[in-house]
């Protein structure tokens, strides 16, 4: 594949001259752990218990937001109303109760060579995901030992509104000293695609859900990968091009 047209699309979309890139922004849940169906699962069964319409399926198409956004989401849609503290508080307990119970989340397939590989070509990898929970470092040291720095990660803990909107990936950069074309963003989801973006950043999307390809590149994606897998057998050549 030929990715010249997409890196030079994007440039004159954003009026830079040139990429210069020095860092990878990588999303968690989807694109380094492959942790989604466990997810969809524990969010859909606590929303259904409390009363809410809300399918595995939303869950996909509300991924990247932070737990309180993503409850909230529901409630404007089914009640016409923000849900409460406390219940906002009692669902997310819930949740992660619920996920605990699963086994280990298994790397992403592809994910720890990818990273390696990044690492590698002297380019820094970064965290970005609306995840939240206590044990977010030492799973990510443990899963990809030496690879990232813990300066090097944005999670709910940071920011007051999540994914789709900006600030994550805003933050990010700013965290690193990157400007917007000097970092690219890996996603999986199309709200995630969509902060992305908005934040000014080359967005390449890893469709590793079962949600249709367009749905990713409609989100503004400039390039949508069938894997993660596939992603890191074509970084080479994508690198280049990058370059």
């Amino acid at each position: 594949m030929d990715y010249i047209k997409d890196i030079e699309n994007y440039k004159h979309l954003h009026n830079h001259d040139v990429m210069q890139l020095r860092a990878v922004l990588f999303d968690m849940d989807g694109v380094l752990f492959d942790s989604m169906p466990y997810h969809a699962e524990a969010w859909s069964q606590v929303m259904t218990e409390a009363g809410y319409n809300f399918s595995k399926e939303d869950v996909y198409m509300n991924e990247g937001r932070t737990g309180a956004d993503t409850i909230n989401t529901a409630s404007l849609a089914q009640f016409g109303r923000l849900a409460t503290q406390e219940q906002i508080d009692a669902l997310c307990k819930a949740k992660c109760e619920v996920f605990d119970t699963y086994p280990p989340t298994p790397r992403m397939q592809g994910a720890l060579e990818l990273v390696q590989k990044v690492k590698d070509c002297g380019l820094t990898p970064m965290i970005v995901t609306g995840s939240g929970t206590p044990t977010l470092l030492d799973h990510i040291q443990s899963n990809f030992p030496g690879l990232f720095d813990a300066n090097h990660i944005v999670s709910s803990f940071n920011v007051k509104r999540g994914k789709p909107y900006p600030d994550p990936y805003l933050l990010a950069l700013e965290k690193g000293g990157f400007k917007a074309n000097e970092a690219i963003v890996v996603e999986n989801a199309p709200l995630g695609v969509t902060a992305g973006v908005a934040a000014g950043l080359f967005t390449i999307a890893a469709n590793t859900g079962p949600l249709k390809d367009n749905v990713l590149s409609d989100a503004g994606a400039s390039l949508v990968f069938p894997s993660m897998q596939a992603l890191c057998d074509e970084w080479e050549k994508l690198y280049e091009a990058l370059k």
